[in-house]
């Protein structure tokens, strides 16, 4: 009998719905008023979700070439294995699945179950927000674990409906525009006459890593993408494109409807509702947006149990892994018990933390990991089997410049969060060393 393997099942609609479900969701509207906070100037924020963007265009043409040269589930991991270094690879998967994409699930629960305080104010509690976070983590992964393909049509609606009332923003904000929100423009001095130092722009760089990540996680499901060598290059660029333009539409959209003093004040890890300074709205804004915030979160968690546990399914392939993880359904063709797993752990992970926390946990983690992927390339492009059929120009300088970016975002990340979870990323990533170890004595 021979073994079992993923079906390629997702078309190009369903792979750009996923990886732009994924980026755009609750970020832009959490994250907004932390980098008007920490810039201090309308202009200069509208300006750092530009330069959040740009920052990603290198990236996302090398991930374009090397998924075309690979199209093998588990992306990322793959690379970096193929490069020749294992144990890099496992460290790349151990970091994503402890501190950046099982996080994400608990982080995107807390934020659905935030969303709909409007309408339910028992969710403001802190212990009925994680019961509720638990409960859809646990729908969505019903739905992953039966079928990547209903899974990939859920996120066709779902990333169709979130872009409804982002587009209302965006439309309703240019009317805006000349109202007395937007501060005289200027983008290097902030709202005190202070000069924004390059320090405070990491910081708000960093600040968007958040809200632009998740375009590296399609690649986890490479092995059910159909003609990948032409729909994975469509689909990122393309889909980085549509987000930076997005992000910078919302961004000064949302600061021509929004106070300053109000958008700056806002709580860590709270959304700011526009709609709620828009008067013709009245009372029913709230529960526009309430709705539009909470349709978003579905469709990130959709998009986020989808693609993440193909991450580890590949490494357990791979022997470093539990053996456990690279099981497939024999009926579904998906990573059941990979699926199930990396659910419950974001489910264990509402009882640690707060929101900010979180953040800071999640980015510092997912930085060191897009280093890892970008480094490989210089290994890859030395294969007599690497073939891409999209590639990047001048795609080592590319690979370099990706690098160089991650390693001052890490910087600007110190500024932007609490120590705490960056403490904590740190000590579980150090964690998977002598877990590496284990798997490597047990297969030798």
């Amino acid at each position: 009998m021979s073994e079992l393997k993923p079906k390629r099942q997702l078309t190009l609609t369903q792979t750009s719905a996923i990886i732009v479900g994924q980026v755009i969701g609750s970020g832009i509207f959490i994250n907004v008023p932390i980098v008007a906070g920490i810039i201090q100037n309308v202009w200069g924020a509208v300006f750092v979700w530009f330069l959040g963007g740009l920052l990603w265009i290198p990236q996302i043409l090398i991930l374009a070439e090397m998924g075309t040269a690979y199209p093998n589930q588990g992306g990322p991991y793959y690379f970096i294995h193929k490069a020749g270094s294992p144990f890099l690879a496992f460290q790349y998967t151990w970091t994503a699945f402890l501190t950046s994409d099982t996080p994400t699930l608990t982080i995107i629960g807390l934020l659905a179950a935030d969303a709909l305080t409007f309408f339910f104010p028992i969710l403001d509690n802190n212990i009925y927000a994680k019961i509720f976070a638990a409960l859809f983590i646990l729908i969505f992964t019903a739905i992953q674990y039966r079928s990547v393909k209903m899974g990939g049509n859920v996120q066709v609606v779902l990333t169709v409906l979130k872009l409804l009332p982002l587009i209302a923003v965006v439309a309703i904000g240019l009317f805006y525009l000349a109202e007395g929100n937007l501060q005289e423009f200027r983008i290097f001095t902030s709202f005190d006459n202070e000069p924004i130092t390059t320090s405070i722009l990491f910081a708000g760089v960093a600040a968007t890593v958040w809200a632009y990540a998740g375009f590296l996680n399609i690649l986890y499901t490479s092995g059910e993408v159909k003609n990948p060598e032409i729909n994975l290059p469509k689909a990122l660029i393309g889909s980085v494109l549509f987000v930076m333009a997005a992000y910078i539409l919302i961004s000064l959209c949302t600061s021509a409807i929004v106070p300053f003093e109000t958008l700056t004040s806002v709580e860590e890890g709270k959304f700011i509702n526009p709609f709620e300074h828009l008067q013709f709205f009245s009372n029913y804004a709230g529960a526009i947006f309430a709705i539009a915030v909470f349709i978003s979160m579905l469709g990130v968690l959709n998009s986020s149990i989808l693609t993440q546990p193909r991450l580890e399914w590949a490494m357990a392939k791979d022997g470093l892994f539990f053996k456990s993880f690279g099981h497939l359904h024999p009926k579904y063709l998906t990573p059941d018990f990979s699926i199930l797993a990396q659910s419950a752990f974001a489910i264990i992970l509402l009882i640690f933390g707060g929101l900010g926390d979180l953040l800071g946990y999640f980015t510092i983690s997912y930085l060191l990991q897009n280093t890892l992927v970008y480094g490989s390339l210089f290994f890859l492009k030395n294969k007599d089997d690497y073939n891409p059929v999209y590639k990047a120009p001048i795609a080592r300088t590319m690979a370099a410049l990706s690098i160089l970016i991650q390693f001052v975002i890490i910087a600007g990340t110190f500024a932007a969060f609490p120590i705490g979870g960056l403490i904590a990323s740190v000590g579980l990533i150090l964690s998977g060393v002598p877990v590496y170890f284990y798997f490597y004595m047990k297969n030798k």
